[in-house]
């Protein structure tokens, strides 16, 4: 991460806000499973099986299939696309969201909830180089680990301000699901067009400042 600009740093703080956005909507919905938060299903997971409820760890486990059927989908289009892979990953992300508000829409909404887990796992192919990810967007577990060392490091004489990186990253999915929360509680899942709207924004500004991946 300490390889990115502090405008590339920026817009991935916006792409983890629309995945915490993303994820409120799903957690909501689903009454306490994640769309983009698979440390919080896989444990879900594991309670469900055992205590017995097949529905619950058949959602929990489908969820995790369909997210990682997203960053299968996100690879590859970044593969095929190379230096266009930001704005490429992040213009099917749009389209998966713009699908899940029309599926919303028409009445589907757990099938709507299930594209928004394929869309946040193709988000995760934004930043990748050499086949692996480099800025996680829609988990923080090792966002605020890195965070914890270099505040550290900081304590033990090295950069001051580098801890601020991570920070910004986690404060963005926090207050993306903030944002996500209000919204819902506003106009229920329709909120999902909102987030296909900003992803469609955020896809256009890949295109100019994303261009490299």
């Amino acid at each position: 991460m300490m390889r990115y600009q502090r405008r590339e740093i920026a817009l991935a703080a916006c792409f983890s806000a629309l995945a915490g956005y993303v994820d409120a909507l799903g957690f909501i919905t689903l009454g306490g499973f994640f769309v983009s938060f698979m440390t919080g299903n896989t444990t879900r997971l594991g309670i469900e099986l055992a205590g017995g409820r097949a529905g619950g760890a058949a959602l929990a486990g489908g969820i995790i299939a369909l997210f990682v059927s997203g960053v299968v989908l996100g690879s590859l289009v970044g593969h095929a696309t190379g230096r266009q892979r930001a704005p490429a990953v992040l213009g099917v992300v749009t389209v998966l969201l713009a699908l899940a508000a029309l599926l919303e829409t028409s009445g589907a909404a757990l099938p709507a909830v299930g594209l928004l887990a394929v869309a946040m796992g193709t988000e995760n192919a934004v930043f990748q180089r050499d086949g692996e990810v480099t800025i996680g967007l829609t988990y923080m577990t090792g966002t605020l680990v890195k965070m914890g060392q270099r505040i550290a490091a900081a304590m033990l004489g090295g950069p001051k301000r580098a801890f601020l990186r991570h920070f910004l990253l986690w404060l963005g999915l926090m207050g993306g699901a903030f944002l996500g929360a209000a919204v819902h509680g506003w106009i229920g899942l329709a909120a999902i067009w909102l987030a296909a709207a900003a992803a469609a924004a955020m896809t256009i500004a890949a295109t100019f400042f994303l261009r490299d991946g």
